[in-house]
């Protein structure tokens, strides 16, 4: 069934997305502040976002938010995580009435630790709220290679919907009613991505890297277990794929942030890696609620300048020793 959709983002992630709606059948329009963005999408390009992609010429590009959402049967929400609450309070206003609003970023807001479905509840409650999340990188999608995400939301008939309303034959939805367990893996890998990235920076070997991707995924297990998230989320795509995925390849940019952090790279002007804004109220959420989460703290710690990689590592490693399980 075709629908109009409305994509909010005009970034690599809203651009690849609002090309696979184009290819579900969906009439697509994006929303961008950047006039200039908007109009190299309606020359059917993104040299900034998507070098050597070509953009569907289906997509309606605008800066005026009235525009894109009018008519607008679902609302895709691909800015960042840290300024959603700023985007729904400008244009807020303009999403229809009890259309489903998917969120496509991942992260906790950084000042209040509020999950996005928590932020997107406040300005728009009577529209149902979903989450897209997993092992996706925005330039294979966009190119149509093979890719598989989750989409949750509490009504699962409406995950359900979504996922097939979304699919095609290179992508592939799954739905779950664990909107909290997606949205806490989607926001904690890029966390681990950093240690992930800072680790493989600074030259501590492989067998370092797979020691903080599988204890960063059991400091995911314990905190998606805090708020209620199904183990069988945590370790689907939304969690362990997701994690396996950005913690392995400078695509991932919260990967590439902590490698050039590890090698002592300038940091400036680098690429958003929403995993910088998460740590910090990760760990303040971690030791609130009493969740051993070391590699948490420490990636927090390092970014804050409080620790440096390899001080971090030694409190890491001089740890009182413990059963694996716990």
């Amino acid at each position: 069934m075709s629908f109009a959709v409305a994509v909010l983002g005009g970034g690599a992630w809203g651009t690849a997305l609002a090309m696979q709606m184009r290819r579900a059948g969906h009439d697509v329009r994006l929303w961008a502040r950047d006039a200039d963005m908007v109009a190299a999408i309606g020359r059917c390009e993104n040299p900034r976002y998507l070098p050597g992609v070509k953009i569907d010429a289906g997509i309606e590009a605008t800066t005026d938010s009235a525009t894109a959402l009018s008519g607008a049967d679902c609302v895709l929400a691909v800015t960042p995580a840290q300024v959603l609450r700023a985007v729904l309070e400008t244009i807020g206003s303009d999403v229809p009435a009890g259309v489903p609003l998917v969120l496509c970023a991942k992260g906790i807001e950084h000042e209040t630790g509020l999950l996005l479905s928590q932020v997107a509840a406040e300005f728009l409650p009577g529209n149902p709220v979903a989450a897209l999340s997993g092992p996706s990188f925005a330039a294979d999608l966009a190119k149509g290679l093979p890719t598989a995400v989750v989409i949750a939301a509490q009504d699962e008939a409406l995950a359900a919907s979504l996922a097939q309303s979304f699919s095609t034959e290179r992508f592939r939805c799954y739905s779950t009613g664990d909107l909290i367990g997606v949205e806490i893996g989607g926001a904690l890998k890029n966390v681990f991505a950093i240690a992930a990235g800072a680790v493989t920076g600074a030259g501590l070997g492989a067998s370092a890297q797979a020691a903080m991707v599988t204890r960063g995924f059991v400091e995911l297990r314990r905190i998606g277990q805090a708020f209620g998230a199904e183990p069988e989320t945590i370790m689907g795509l939304s969690g362990l794929g997701d994690l396996l995925l950005s913690c392995a390849s400078a695509q991932s940019r919260n990967f590439a942030y902590g490698l050039a952090l590890g090698r002592g790279e300038s940091l400036q002007g680098r690429p958003l890696a929403e995993g910088v804004a998460t740590a910090g109220i990760a760990a303040k959420i971690a030791h609130e609620r009493k969740i051993k989460a070391p590699i948490i703290t420490a990636v927090a710690g390092i970014l804050a300048r409080r620790l440096t990689i390899n001080e971090a590592v030694s409190a890491l490693m001089s740890r009182p020793l413990r059963a694996e399980a716990e």
